[in-house]
């Protein structure tokens, strides 16, 4: 999700500008066959090939889209401050594609999955947030 603060640092009130909900079942269930096997080199017998883990590569695509999103927005100017939450690992990811604009727009980062809180409870964290950092 993507808000809006129409309150203040002090006393946030976010509105959703933009929201889309990733479905990403977990990996075993969006693959539908074993590993893939290859002869071995040098051995008799087959060997297994990697798998790609769906599941990963749908949050890659996620976050490589919310990028782009936020780079259209800077590149209008119609971004000026942000604040981005996501867990560790998207939020590398993001990292990868954000663009220099979208960069210089980002006022903190937050390595946390505020995914499941409503609204007024993320409202309530940034206002903890600030009064800790």
């Amino acid at each position: 999700r993507l808000y809006r603060n129409e309150g203040s640092a002090d006393a946030p009130d976010l509105k959703v500008i933009y929201g889309e909900e990733l479905s990403n079942p977990a990996d075993r269930d969006q693959k539908s066959d074993l590993a893939g096997r290859r002869p071995a080199i040098g051995s008799p017998g087959m060997a297994t090939v990697g798998e790609t883990d769906y599941h990963r590569q749908a949050e890659i695509d996620f976050a490589r889209h919310v990028a782009d999103h936020l780079n259209g927005l800077a590149l209008r100017n119609e971004l000026s401050a942000l604040i981005v939450a996501a867990p560790n690992r998207t939020l590398g990811e993001l990292r990868k594609h954000f663009h220099r604009e979208t960069r210089t727009c980002i006022l903190a980062e937050i390595e946390k999955d505020l995914t499941a809180h409503p609204t007024p409870r993320i409202a309530e964290l940034l206002v903890e947030r600030e009064e800790v950092g």
